[in-house]
């Protein structure tokens, strides 16, 4: 997982800013609407496989997934956070 010393040199490869560690609530709620096939990536593609956590954007619309402790910062990877929790 990301350790609390890395967090804050993390930037979001979108536009820059301060990436923020998702809370498990959400990551609760993202892993569901995986499971439902409601999760997209920036692309639009069906997201399929489970997230152990994330980095959400200053924005709150988009969360960079965490799979086997290495977060994915690729921006077409990202999930919509819009009508999932956060980003709604």
């Amino acid at each position: 997982m990301i350790t609390p010393d890395i967090l804050p040199i993390l930037r979001c490869p979108a536009d820059g800013g301060q990436l923020l560690l998702a809370d498990e609530p959400l990551i609760q709620r993202v892993n569901q609407a995986i499971a439902e096939g409601a999760a997209r990536d920036q692309l639009d593609e069906r997201v399929t496989d489970p997230i152990e956590g994330g980095l959400i954007n200053s924005q709150s619309d988009r969360l960079y997934p965490i799979r086997g402790g290495i977060p994915t910062l690729i921006v077409d990877e990202a999930i919509g956070l819009a009508g999932i929790g956060e980003g709604e």
